[in-house]
């Protein structure tokens, strides 16, 4: 049988293969797997700080150097605004300023101005100075009129049926 024989479907990389440390192996110390790579990770940070405390000097000199070559063509000469550059949101508490208001955005000031808009439409629509109220206080006073026409004309037809009543009975 070849190399891929009673793998199944994924065969993987050769880089990828798996090693098992046997039950022996781990005892004895010497399994093929390394022990702890976060310990591995702090002994190269450790070796790398030993360096650059040595060219702290020197580092402090080529920063402000970079700085200035890191622009590339125009930009060095000509500072661009970017409109379509999405800026970051996210601001450092140091850096935030309290007595500034918060910038809103085009549709949190639309937002806004529309709500105060409908708050100051109801409050004068209270008042009964809107076309729409005046309207309203028109059809209001004539259904009134018409209550208290209607309340008068029951009024007299009952007073006209107990005459009727009383006649009745003479």
């Amino acid at each position: 049988m070849g190399k891929g024989a009673g793998r199944g479907k994924f065969k993987g990389k050769p880089t990828g293969r798996r090693h098992f440390s046997t039950p022996e192996e781990l005892a004895a110390g010497t399994s093929g797997r390394s022990r702890g790579f976060k310990r591995e990770e702090k002994e190269e940070e450790e070796e790398l700080e030993d360096d650059d405390s040595e060219e702290d000097l020197g580092d402090q000199l080529s920063n402000e150097e970079s700085a200035e070559m890191k622009k590339k063509g125009t930009e060095g000469i000509i500072e661009i605004e970017n409109p379509n550059l999405a800026k970051s949101k996210n601001i450092k508490a140091k850096d935030a300023n309290i007595e500034r208001p918060a910038e809103l955005s085009r549709r949190e000031r639309e937002e806004i101005e529309k709500q105060r808009a409908h708050e100051r439409y109801l409050k004068l629509q209270e008042q009964g100075k809107t076309e729409q109220a005046r309207k309203d206080l028109e059809r209001l006073a004539i259904i009134r009129q018409q209550r208290v026409e209607a309340a008068k004309k029951r009024e007299e037809e009952k007073v006209a049926k107990e005459a009727k009543k009383a006649e009745a009975r003479k």
